[in-house]
């Protein structure tokens, strides 16, 4: 996933890049950089976990042992 596409990322990163270093402008940045990130793996572990499982192939007949043709 590319998170460098979305404006409020790009926006804090860029912030982030041009104050000064060690001022706590720069450490709000990388805090609120931070909890962004982590907030949009929330959600993308959460669609990810909801995904439903894949049928699993057939384990008898003659049809579906060889190939998920579910897919």
């Amino acid at each position: 996933m590319d998170i460098s596409s979305f404006t409020s990322v790009a926006t804090v990163v860029n912030d982030a890049s041009s104050s000064m270093p060690g001022t706590v402008g720069n450490a709000a940045s990388l805090l609120v950089l931070r909890k962004a990130i982590d907030a949009q793996a929330a959600g993308a572990a959460a669609l990810l976990a909801a995904l439903p499982q894949a049928p699993a192939l057939a384990t008898e007949g003659q049809l579906g042992r060889q190939l998920n043709t579910y897919a």
